[in-house]
This record gives C-alpha cells, structure tokens and sequence, in this order.
C-alpha cells in the first residue's frame, strides 16, 4: 500500500479495507475446499447468522468509540430473548411492533444502568458491566425458574421469522433478518457520521481531557451511548427468539466476545475515538463465514470458537497499533515534505538560514 494511499485513509478505513480482503481470502480458501461453496446456500446461511451479532455491535461500538464497553451485552440479549418469548407465549394476538418496543424498552432499561454507574458514578466500564453481565444473567435464572421457552408456544409469525424472504434472486434469498441489519447499520453509520452527537462521541474518545475542556457534555453523551447500546441489545434479544425459538437461561451465553470481536476486527479502536458501522458489520461478516466455513469443512466445538474470536480479538488490537504507528509516520512524512515545499528558498523547514 502506497504512502500516498495511506495519506488519504483513516486507520479504521484501513482496517475495514483489509477486513474486506480478509473475507474476500478466505471466500477463495474454502471454496477450493468445499464442494459448492460459491452457492446460494452458503449466502443464505451467513445472511442469516451475522444479523444478530452485527445489530448488538453496533450498539458496542457506540460505548467503545468513548473509551468504555459495554460486557454485559450477552445477559442483556438473554433475558430479553426469554422475556419477550414468555410475553409472546402468553398474548400470542400481540402486536409485532409492541413486542419490538417493549424488548428495545427493557433494553434501554438495563443499558440505562450501566450509564448511570458509567457516566455519573465514575465507576470503570469493565467493572461495572462485568457485574451488570452477572447480576441480568442471575436475575433471568431467578425469573425463569428453570422455565424453557418452546417454539411450539409462540405465535406463528415469531415461528416463520427466520425464513421470512422479502424476495429472491435467482438462489439467493434476501430474508427480512438480513434486510433489518442493514437497516440499523445504515442508521447508526449516518448517525455517527452527519449528527453532532456523532461527532462528539469521536472528540470524547478520542480525547477525553480536551472533550471535557471544550464543554463537551461527556457525561449525558457517555450515558446515551450506553442507552443505545442497550436498546439495540434488546433488538439483538428479539431477534435471537425469534430466531432459535428454544430459548433457556444459557442463551447468548458468550455473544459479548463475539460482539467485542466484530467491533475491533471491523476496525474500531478498542481505546476509542475511531470506528464505523459499516465496518462492525464487515466484522461481524467475517466472523459468520469463518465460523459456519470451518463448521462445513472440519467442525468447529464451542472451545475452538472462544479461541478463535480471542485470536481475532488480540490481532485486531495488535492490528491497530501496528497500522497506527506507520499512518503516524507517514504522516509525518508528509507533513515535513510539505513544510520544505513551503519553506522560502535557502531557508530549511527547521527554521534558520541556510
């Protein structure tokens, strides 16, 4: 990749430039090693496998673009997974959009939580989401009671959902799981890119002190993102029921390094003030053909799986730094040609005659 290249791309815009070549490579790997890869099939079970991590990722990315995260993402989904599929069970005549505001509502609730102890108690996001994570997944135990949701109690829309197609192009099926990702991705990427609030959860993340000096609000800006962040967790938490009908208290159990996964691998910085939505769902992408990929060609256990998102976790980050310091000295580079140019004739860019 050239200097003059890199002078005009974002580090996250090069991570999502390489995450895209990633997943072109590995498209080319498994198709010369499973029979009919480049199929409809193989389309239509990633379309459906990365929606629920994309839409839940997006909402991370939110925290993670002010220097926070949100590790409770998981038990947020569960137990709105469970909840609403009891609340469907029991009112099966209910109205889907009801249902939609009532699993984005409980969401917010416990997204609210954490952004209230985030923002305004100035407890660190680690420990009080890794907290938050425990105390949801408990409180689902204990409201669950040991209760598993069924698909064969829940309304026939909810039942149909994973295979509702809007419609069909030749073998590819674009189904409606799919089509509400792409929605939300859209959304959250004009939101960060064309709204102040976008623009301020960069400057808080990507420098707090001076964020703060300007009269940033940091702390309401930290607290919507981390309500974002839970409404969208709520959407995943439907989505998830909807999708798999079975729900028990172990559900989801682990999307949190899957979510984190697709944030960093899609090019945003763990340490904020950088990241797109595009590029989480390019993240969240690679991370559905890599896994259903090796599924088809050796099978993959629930071990290898946490190994292999921990593996992408620590080369994203690793990734990050190596991409950092050469856009710096590129940069730099830059800057000082630049300087020379400018500089009058016999005087250097370090000032002094020649």
């Amino acid at each position: 990749m050239t200097d003059a290249l890199l002078r005009r791309l974002r580090p996250s815009q090069v991570r999502e430039l390489i995450t895209v070549l990633i997943i072109i490579g590995i498209v080319i790997f498994f198709s010369t090693q499973i029979d009919n890869y480049l199929s409809g099939r193989t389309f239509n079970r990633v379309s459906t496998e990365f929606p629920i991590i994309a839409v839940v990722a997006v909402g991370q990315l939110l925290v993670v673009l002010t220097r926070n995260l949100d590790l409770s993402v998981g038990s947020q989904v569960a137990l709105v997974a469970w909840s609403t599929g009891w609340i469907a069970t029991q009112a099966p005549d209910i109205n889907p959009i009801l249902l939609v505001l009532m699993a984005m509502g409980m969401g917010v609730i416990m997204g609210g939580i954490n952004g209230v102890i985030v923002s305004y108690g100035r407890v660190p996001a680690i420990i009080t989401t890794l907290a938050t994570l425990a105390i949801y997944r408990s409180f689902l135990i204990t409201v669950a009671n040991a209760q598993t949701i069924e698909t064969r109690g829940l309304p026939d829309w909810i039942v149909n959902f994973p295979g509702t197609t809007l419609f069909e192009y030749g073998k590819l099926d674009i189904r409606l799981i799919f089509v509400i990702a792409l929605i939300v991705v859209a959304v959250v990427q004009l939101l960060l890119a064309f709204l102040p609030y976008g623009r301020r959860l960069y400057a808080i993340g990507s420098n707090p002190d001076a964020a703060r000096m300007v009269g940033l609000p940091k702390q309401r800006d930290v607290f919507l993102a981390y309500l974002g962040c839970g409404a969208l967790a709520g959407l995943g938490g439907l989505m998830q029921m909807a999708k798999f009908g079975t729900i028990t208290v172990d559900s989801a159990r682990g999307l949190e390094m899957a979510v984190i996964a697709a944030v960093v691998v899609g090019g945003a910085n763990i340490f904020g003030g950088s990241g797109s939505a595009i590029g989480v769902m390019l993240g969240a992408v690679l991370i559905a053909v890599l896994d259903l990929s090796l599924a088809r060609w050796i099978g993959i256990s629930d071990f290898a799986r946490d190994f292999l998102l921990g593996a992408l976790i620590l080369l994203a980050v690793a990734g990050d730094v190596v991409i950092n310091k050469r856009l710096q000295k590129v940069w730099l580079r830059a800057r000082r040609r630049d300087e020379a140019r400018a500089a009058p004739h016999g005087v250097t860019a370090g000032g002094g005659d020649g």
